[in-house]
């Protein structure tokens, strides 16, 4: 696939020109041409649907805590929470397609070839991005609907039971997918940033699921107050359906998230145009 065109000029000769549909229809190409996006694409969605059914099919009243209104960090559980168990691991598996889609060019050496079809740079990471980013958000909002109906019927006559149409549980199931492609997105600057594919993985799991364990060694002033601003928990709540006090509204935490994800881009960004192949 080749992301130029051909065009006579007056000479009679033939110049070729760099156009962004161009660049993404090329990634668009090396995407689904790869295996490991099949195969992770198909382990992120079964996570996510099976993870999720099961927590619903096996749920106790008698063994979950009552205590408090159900969300993170409460202790409580209800259907939405239930549907979502599966997001913490659907997120490692993105977050690493995203890495792979592209860290891998820089293990294979194929990111000179790229660069020099596209010796802008920056288009290839936007385009790698924009390719990415939809495809997990429609597939994952896909799941955690499939997994929230398949729980469904495990969850009938309880008392957390919840329908569709009740109050935020779709805004809840799309915050779970727009989460995962961010996350994606995520992993894909990190890619870009490290250009190790083993040293971006490293970092996209700690950032995730070490620091804010590592966290609870702080002072307990200063890590209730940094606590909700860390990129899991900032994302976790773009997908609750019940905040905890101290945790973030699902806008602000799109909005922290997002930046942090946005502070990753700018970074790889800056070192794929300042930094040779």
């Amino acid at each position: 696939m080749t992301v130029t065109e051909l065009s006579p000029t007056r000479a009679g000769t033939r110049v070729y020109k760099v156009t962004g549909p161009r660049v993404l229809r090329a990634e668009w190409a090396k995407f689904w041409s790869l295996r490991s996006s099949w195969i992770t694409l198909t382990v992120a969605v079964v996570l996510l649907i099976a993870l999720g059914s099961i927590a619903s099919a096996t749920y106790s009243p008698d063994a979950a805590p009552q205590d408090g209104p159900p969300g993170p960090g409460s202790g409580a559980q209800d259907a939405v929470s239930l549907a979502l168990l599966g997001v913490t691991f659907a997120s490692l598996a993105v977050g690493v397609l995203g890495v792979l889609l592209s860290a891998g060019e820089y293990t294979t050496g194929m990111i000179r070839s790229t660069l020099t079809a596209v010796p802008r740079r920056l288009p290839v990471l936007w385009s790698k991005a924009a390719v990415l980013g939809p495809v997990i958000l429609v597939l994952t909002t896909l799941g955690a609907l499939a997994s929230f109906q398949l729980g469904s019927l495990g969850l009938s006559g309880e008392k957390i039971a919840l329908s569709l149409g009740d109050e935020g549980v779709l805004r809840s199931l799309a915050g779970a997918g727009l989460y995962l492609a961010l996350v994606a997105v995520a992993g894909v600057a990190l890619g870009v940033l490290l250009r190790s594919s083993a040293g971006a993985i490293a970092v996209l799991v700690g950032v995730l699921l070490i620091l804010p364990g590592l966290a609870s060694l702080l002072p307990d002033s200063l890590y209730d107050n940094i606590n909700p601003y860390f990129p899991s928990n900032a994302g976790s709540a773009m997908y609750t359906l019940h905040e905890s006090s101290d945790a973030l509204s699902p806008g602000v935490g799109l909005a922290v998230f997002a930046g942090w994800v946005a502070l990753a881009l700018v970074g790889s960004a800056w070192r794929l145009v300042k930094s040779d192949a």
